[in-house]
This record gives structure tokens, C-alpha cells and sequence, in this order.
């Protein structure tokens, strides 16, 4: 039997809910429920804990920066190719299955950062770095619906905005781990004129020696994880998909929603918007340290006030969506984030960077508002139309390399003008969306 859902019991005669299904989560499954959040910290510790490695291993093999945005091109790049796979495997074992087989797979791709730095190849890392990127794209895609099958379906969407906000804590200690303990050991030695090939070597060593370690520690904490779920007891049902959805999809639901213009345009708004969380949160480092004049460890703090305005934000913004309405509200940030940006491109100084971080704060509610707008009315197509919108993860992966392109050509300043554009397509979205009157899902 499949362990996809969860389902309550029956509500008691004369239509009053019982206590044991208007719960939280259904009695019993505060562990397992418990155990995803810690994954939604865990893989938001992973994606943070890489953004700066694209600085840092610019510095370590000295390379230009669109070689070394090759870094996010690997991570978002298994999250675009492993989310097909992940449904097959949902649906071959359950969403318990999907989380754990994630987590170890991610658990791999980090211990291999072990075998990385001895070879000291970038190669190496960028192979590491997608191991564990498809195993966390795996377990994204699974710990969604886990997170809200193991309660009520009337308040599943507050249960996953919970798990969710756990997200960006996770992305908050990812970079603080970063800033301590890689940062601060990153230097510009092993490009001394005056150092032999064995001291240069030597250096390196050391350098990437303490790329290695926090790697290490998310693979044992992945791992810990996984092996927690695993031994959790979660009730078994009959929520196989039947055979009316799977000859629907044999039928052709990816024609018709291809023809879904709310949705198709809802996919590429989700593509700039991952693109621009990324190439902010990629390139704050390299503008600060170009128009401040400071150096990896301050900028790497520049880092964590961005993702603070996230974090808090996220818990803002939620709020403001039960008062206003969600489509609006997305036209408001991305035009405050144009704002912001612009005057970023065009000022050098402490403002142009305040501005820079505040975009973090712009990008909080953009994506499960995509994800409302884009899903509604798809009806027995949302399955199939949710992974389309996992798989727009890979504006991640191909951006970055336009933003870091635009960079090395001019300089980290005028560089965000593609998070500029990334704004202003999401922006017209929610135009589109609001001209259209269509509504965001509860």
C-alpha cells in the first residue's frame, strides 16, 4: 500500500467536526511532522550554505565568474532534471519513501565534498554539488504534499506555510555557517606571484579543507534525518492514483497545459522569480565588495541582512495576504523591487546596498503566489501542473550565468540589471493575473 496521504476519520454524525480531525495535524503524527520541518530548515541550510561557494571558488581556481556560476548552473540544474523522477518515485512509494530516499541522496552528494577536496578538481565539487542537489530536489518535491497529507485538508495550506517558514531560518544558518567558517579562510594567496607550485598547492589544500567540513556536517545531519523518518510509523492507505488520472495523463494533460495561457505564463513568471531570488542572493557578496571596498567576511554578512528581510518578510507577508488580495500585492513588490534595483544599478554607496538586501524582502511573496495563480482551475491536472512549477527551479540554474556574463563584461553594479528584468516579467504577471481576475487558492 502507498503512504501517500493520510486521511481523517469520518466527522461525527449531525456535521460537527470532531476534535481528532480539526487538529493541527492528525493525532500521532506530531513526530513525523516535526522531523519534515527540520527538513525544510535542513534544505534551506544546504541552498544558502552554496550561493557564496561561487565567490569562494572564484578565489580558490581563479576563474572568471561565469565559470564560477557554474555552481548554481549544477544545484538548480539536478532540481530541474530530478523532479520528474521524484513524482515517479511518490508514486511508486509514497511520499515517506520520496523524503527519505532525498535525504540520502542529498546525505551523498555532501560526503563527497570529502573526496572533492583531496582531488581538488572543480569538477569534482560541481559533481558533489549536483549529487546533493538532486537528492534535495527529490525531497522537495515529496515533503510538499507529506507536510500537508498529515492533517486536515482544511487547514493544509496553514500547516505548509508553517513547515515553509522554517525555510528561510534554515537559509539564515546556512549563511552563517558560511561567513564564519568558510570566509574568513578564503584568501587571494594562492594567486601570489612570488609562491612556488607546491606552496600554491599547499594553500589551496588548506582553503578548500574548510569548504569541505560544513558539507560534511549537513550530510550527517541529512542522514540523521532520513534514518528518523525512516523508522517513523506512518499509517498506510489506499491513496494510489487511480486509473481515471492515470489514463487522464495518457490522454494528454500536458497539451492542455500548454494551453493554459495563466498557467504557461504563471511557469515563466516562476522561472524569473527563482532566477532573481538566486542572482540575489549570488551576487549581493560581489556588489558590496566592489562599491563598499570590503572584504569576504563583511560581505558575507551583507548576505545574512538579505536574508533576514527574507525570513522576516515571509512572516509579514503571510499575515497581509489574509487582508489583502494576493495578486496586488505581488504587482506592489515586484514594482518596489524595480525601484530598489534601480536605484542599486545607480548608486555605489551604503544606500544602493540597503537596497540590494531589501530585495530580499520583495521576493518573499512572490512564490506561493505564483503557485496559487498558476494552479487554479486545473482541477484533476494540478498534479502534473505543480511539477511543471518545481521544474521552473531551473531559472536557478541558466540566469545566474546571464547575470555573471553582464558582470564580468561590465562590473557587479550594472550586473543586476537581470534582476531588474526578473521583476519586471514577474510584475507583469500579476498585472496579467489581475486584468484576468484570477484568484490565488486559499
Amino acid at each position: 500500500m502507498s503512504e501517500n496521504n493520510v486521511t481523517a476519520p469520518p466527522p461525527p454524525a449531525g456535521g460537527e467536526t470532531s476534535k481528532k480531525s480539526s487538529g493541527f495535524v492528525y493525532p500521532g503524527l506530531t513526530l513525523p511532522f516535526a522531523l519534515l520541518v527540520c527538513c525544510f530548515a535542513a534544505w534551506g541550510m544546504a541552498t544558502d550554505l552554496t550561493a557564496p561557494m561561487v565567490n569562494v571558488f572564484k578565489q580558490v581556481f581563479d576563474m572568471n565568474t561565469v565559470q564560477a556560476a557554474l555552481v548554481q548552473f549544477a544545484y538548480y540544474g539536478a532540481y530541474f532534471l530530478l523532479a520528474i523522477p521524484a513524482a515517479f518515485i511518490n508514486s511508486k512509494l509514497g511520499y515517506k519513501g520520496g523524503v527519505v530516499i532525498g535525504l540520502v541522496l542529498a546525505a551523498s552528494g555532501a560526503l563527497l565534498f570529502f573526496p572533492a577536496s583531496k582531488i581538488m578538481t572543480y569538477g569534482m565539487f560541481l559533481a558533489a554539488l549536483f549529487v546533493m542537489a538532486g537528492g534535495l530536489s527529490i525531497l522537495e518535491t515529496s515533503a510538499n504534499p507529506f507536510v500537508m497529507s498529515l492533517g486536515p485538508e482544511h487547514n493544509a495550506t496553514r500547516r505548509l506555510n508553517f513547515a515553509q517558514a522554517f525555510n528561510p531560518i534554515g537559509s539564515n544558518l546556512g549563511v552563517l555557517i558560511s561567513t564564519l567558517a568558510i570566509a574568513p579562510f578564503i584568501t587571494d594567496a594562492v594567486h601570489k606571484q612570488n609562491m612556488s607550485e607546491a606552496e600554491r598547492l599547499a594553500t589551496a589544500s588548506t582553503e578548500l579543507g574548510h569548504v569541505m567540513v560544513p558539507y560534511i556536517c549537513l550530510g550527517l545531519l541529512y542522514l540523521c534525518l532520513g534514518l528518523a523518518l525512516f523508522m517513523v510509523k506512518i499509517p498506510k492507505t489506499n491513496a494510489r492514483m487511480s486509473e481515471t488520472d492515470a489514463t487522464g495523463y495518457r490522454k494528454g494533460v500536458f497539451g492542455r497545459l500548454l494551453h493554459n495561457k495563466v498557467y504557461v505564463f504563471g511557469v515563466i513568471a516562476q522561472f524569473f522569480n527563482i532566477a532573481a531570488q538566486t542572482c540575489i542572493w549570488t551576487f549581493i557578496v560581489f556588489y558590496v565588495k566592489f562599491t563598499l571596498h570590503i572584504d569576504n567576511k563583511d560581505a558575507g554578512w551583507w548576505l545574512q541582512i538579505a536574508l533576514l528581510f527574507f525570513l522576516i518578510m515571509r512572516f509579514v507577508m503571510v499575515w497581509l495576504m489574509g487582508r489583502f488580495d494576493g495578486r496586488k500585492m505581488m504587482v506592489f513588490m515586484c514594482g518596489l523591487g524595480i525601484v530598489f534595483t534601480t536605484i542599486g544599478i545607480l548608486s555605489g554607496t551604503i544606500v544602493g546596498a540597503l537596497c540590494i538586501a531589501a530585495l530580499s524582502g520583495c521576493i518573499s511573496l512572490l512564490f506561493p503566489t505564483i503557485y496559487g495563480v498558476a494552479l487554479t482551475g486545473l482541477k484533476e491536472d494540478t498534479k502534473f501542473g505543480s511539477s511543471g512549477l518545481v521544474m521552473a527551479i531551473v531559472g536557478g540554474a541558466l540566469m545566474p550565468m546571464v547575470q555573471a556574463r553582464v558582470q564580468d563584461l561590465t562590473n557587479p553594479q550594472v550586473g543586476f540589471i537581470v534582476v531588474l528584468l526578473c521583476f519586471v516579467i514577474v510584475g507583469s504577471y500579476g498585472l496579467f493575473a489581475v486584468k484576468n481576475q484570477v484568484m490565488t487558492q486559499d
